[in-house]
């Protein structure tokens, strides 16, 4: 298992964040993304440019607060907790993922993928905010 966490202070407001965060048809500000399949109102997949797919299933969701799901591929299964918090017109993010490989010889690379891609998707939300 490999645990990873974000915690990232954006200069916008929490109504903001949380929409484009939670957003599954307005996908595109993600660079890692090509597209985003929504096959009910609790579960999605997301396929990378590579076409690479994951399944996620929304576990939680309060409104500008807190969204959870949990993800599975190929590869990996784990879970995500998202938390958002309101700091004076300011909004900050607070995102673990907690991944277990599911092939023995990614074990070792999990935590720093996991790393990589949360501070991508960082980044991503920092553009996609200005």
């Amino acid at each position: 298992m490999a645990v990873s966490n974000i915690k990232v202070l954006f200069q916008s407001d929490i109504k903001k964040v949380w929409d484009i965060v939670t957003s599954l048809e307005e996908y595109q500000w993600r660079s890692d993304l090509s597209k985003i399949e929504v096959l009910n109102d609790k579960q999605f997949i997301e396929y990378t440019k590579d076409g690479f797919a994951t399944t996620f299933t929304i576990t939680a969701c309060e409104q500008y607060k807190r969204w959870e799901f949990d993800m599975e591929n190929d590869n990996i299964k784990g879970h995500w907790i998202g938390v958002f918090t309101d700091k004076n017109g300011q909004t900050e993010i607070d995102f673990t993922e907690d991944v277990t490989a599911k092939k023995f010889i990614m074990k070792p690379f999990v935590k720093a993928f996991l790393k990589k891609q949360q501070e991508l998707y960082a980044s991503d939300l920092k553009k996609a905010l200005q």
